[in-house]
């Protein structure tokens, strides 16, 4: 398929169609792959059919900021492959002036020009041919910065998030990616200590510890820069984590950021969990059954979603016609509830296999636990969890209590 310019792709390739756009990208069943693939990377131009959802919500996340900033605003992407995520948010999100895409691939590169002059934004949308570090610190002086920094690169983003906060403007958004799960969620732990610099579990809540993981070093790297930040949005879909952090210029606010720096302190006999921002002299005696606890962190303890966002999110899903709309319908009615929920969540097939019962529905416990005068809401993180501030006692006694009532 040839452009104005003369472009043909050298590989097998196809034109498809997400959002508003049209994309030109690698055929994939070409290469042996399929969508359900972890990383379609055997291509010579990276594409991820999977990570539409993750592209949907981010042109939602990206107008909900745009309407709460209300004015117009400059986005940065520079892992663009071939354009999708670029393209999109120029063509979607209403306000944007400007779209700056980047790769360090030239094969990328020549693709992802071809499918901007597909969907005419030359206007609005720049290229660079550069690695996503230099192409950030090149924008990081105060009239060049951007509104937008969109980090979605394969495996950590914590290598870019220094260069990703000095190119944001005072007020900025930005949003990452991690698909690394298992160092995250404690298959490596010494890989998450590495990278995050806090100390994961392998518990049935490790989603949520990723997130907060991330978010935690996201504040860190912030707050060297006398920069504090504020989750707006997160969420566990798929093989990855997503976290929208805006920031405030000021030491102050970078101080503040890091109150929110502590552990989780959790028990693996009776699933007891705690949040503390101390770990050192504290006693890691169970106050529930005295057994010896792990801790997990420094993590963020603070907010992962926040309520008035995740509202502005919801309204855009409701004008916007995605093929996933239904999908992120129940994911956005899920995170609003768990916006004032606790930290944490039990699982229902976990609790059970604990007591060595048959683990009750979800829609049970949650009556239960509200008959009880317990907060408890479902959770996006996992279909069979439950947000609660009950204790783990108090979920053991209320799990028997059901079954002995069947």
């Amino acid at each position: 398929m040839a452009n104005k310019e003369g472009y043909v792709a050298d590989f097998p390739s196809e034109v498809i169609k997400e959002g508003k756009v049209q994309i030109l990208v690698p055929k994939l069943k070409a290469y042996g792959v399929v969508p359900s693939d972890y990383a379609p990377s055997k291509a010579p131009v990276f594409y991820n059919p999977v990570m539409e959802f993750n592209r949907d919500v981010s042109v939602l996340a990206f107008k909900a900021y745009q309407h709460m900033v209300n004015h117009e605003i400059t986005i940065c992407e520079p892992f663009t492959s071939q354009g999708i995520r670029g393209i999109r948010f120029a063509a979607e999100v209403d306000g944007v002036s400007k779209v700056l895409a980047s790769d360090i691939s030239t094969k990328a590169l020549e693709l992802a020009k071809h499918n901007v002059e597909l969907n005419k934004l030359e206007e609005k949308i720049t290229l660079k041919h550069k690695d996503a570090n230099c192409v950030l610190s090149n924008y990081a002086s105060p009239k060049k910065r951007f509104d937008i920094v969109d980090i979605d690169p394969f495996g950590t983003p914590v290598p870019y998030l220094d260069s990703a906060f000095r190119a944001l403007k005072n007020n900025g958004l930005l949003a990452a990616t991690a698909t690394d799960l298992a160092p995250l969620c404690g298959v490596h732990a010494k890989a998450c200590v590495r990278k995050y610099t806090g100390k994961p579990l392998r518990t049935e809540y490790c989603q949520e510890l990723a997130v907060r993981l991330l978010a935690n070093c996201m504040a860190s790297v912030a707050a060297k820069h006398d920069i504090g930040i504020r989750i707006l949005f997160s969420h566990s879909s798929d093989h990855y984590i997503r976290v929208y952090a805006q920031i405030g210029y000021g030491c102050q606010k970078g101080d503040e950021s890091l109150k929110n720096t502590g552990y989780i302190l959790h028990c693996f006999d009776c699933l007891h969990r705690e949040i503390t921002h101390q770990i050192y002299g504290k006693s890691t005696q169970c106050p529930e059954c005295g057994s010896k606890m792990e801790y997990a962190g420094p993590l963020w303890t603070g907010s992962i979603i926040d309520s008035a966002f995740n509202e502005q999110v919801i309204k855009e899903n409701q004008s916007t016609a995605f093929k996933d709309s239904a999908k992120i319908a129940k994911l956005l009615a899920l995170t609003k509830n768990e916006a004032l929920a606790p930290a944490t969540y039990f699982v229902n097939d976990k609790l059970g296999g604990k007591l060595k019962l048959p683990a009750p529905s979800v829609q049970s416990v949650l009556s239960a636990l509200k008959d009880g005068g317990f907060q408890a809401v479902p959770t996006h993180f996992n279909t069979r969890g439950i947000k609660t501030d009950a204790p783990a006692l108090a979920m053991h006694r209320i799990l028997k209590e059901i079954v002995a009532a069947k």
